[in-house]
């Protein structure tokens, strides 16, 4: 299992760094127009849709990156403030209340807009910083890799208090705070390497820290209550030894929309 697993991040790692820094534009854009379609046929497995339905939303998702690549590129701000509604205000009230996206026909409508809703913008907000600034769009991904890493090994070490036992009984409070600890960490560093000068103001970013680990922690939880409601331990079985995109990508979901709309925002 380790050996597939190592196997498979290298070669994912490999089509993805060859994908933000050798293919030309629109290429790029393609292959993660390709991703989300992938990610999207995910998604209605975890709705238990049939397979029409499946190829249904999976075109639903292709043409609409088209269309909006076509007609609105690079303007997709919209589209991120509608993610950044989600997973802020409308998240974390569905994590609590546990609401299904199958078993009638209204939930089921609920649950193909929320798939565009949590699908579409991340796509957006690859296609754009990577035609923007591939290195910012690795670091804002490495925020997530960290959160990660560190909160395993924080909540392996100490965690004692749960932070969602229904939804993943894994997470601990223990390891968000190990998350905000190395996330807070890994900014310094990346700061230091860019050349950013140390201020007093740069504690302004301490309140952008924590935000960027929520909504990590907020993108996981949704995903692993939407699978764990679905009955499945992973959201597909694309990526041998590590499940599907989603699963790879759930927390990116979340916090990539965010940040693209940051990097792009221009006040009025």
């Amino acid at each position: 299992m380790l050996r597939t697993r190592i196997i498979t991040a290298l070669a994912l790692l490999a089509v993805f760094l060859v994908t933000l820094f050798v293919l030309p534009k629109p290429y790029p854009a393609i292959v993660f127009a390709a991703l989300a379609v992938l990610m999207g046929w995910e998604w209605t497995g975890l709705m238990s849709a049939d397979r029409n339905g499946r190829f249904i939303f999976a075109a639903v998702i292709l043409l609409s990156c088209l269309v909006i690549y076509r007609d609105f590129y690079p303007d997709f701000n919209k589209l991120w403030l509608l993610s950044a509604a989600f997973w802020l205000l409308l998240a974390p009230f569905w994590l609590r209340r546990g609401w299904r996206i199958s078993g009638s026909f209204w939930k089921e409508i609920a649950g193909y807009l929320t798939g565009l809703i949590v699908i579409m913008p991340i796509w957006a907000a690859v296609t754009a910083l990577q035609e923007q600034t591939p290195w910012w769009l690795l670091a804002v991904m490495g925020v997530v890799w960290v959160a990660d890493i560190s909160a395993y090994f924080a909540g392996r070490a100490w965690g004692r208090r749960k932070l969602a036992p229904a939804i993943s009984p894994g997470k601990t409070w223990e390891g968000v705070a190990g998350a905000v600890l190395g996330v807070g960490l890994y900014c310094l560093i990346v700061g230091w390497a860019v050349g950013a000068p140390w201020t007093a103001r740069s504690l302004i970013w301490a309140p952008a820290i924590l935000l960027a680990v929520a909504l990590s922690v907020v993108g996981d939880l949704f995903e692993s209550m939407i699978k764990r409601q679905a009955g499945v331990k992973d959201s597909g079985r694309l990526l041998p030894g590590h499940g599907g995109f989603l699963d790879r990508l759930d927390s990116q979901t979340s916090l990539l929309p965010l940040a693209a709309l940051i990097f792009f925002w221009e006040p009025a």
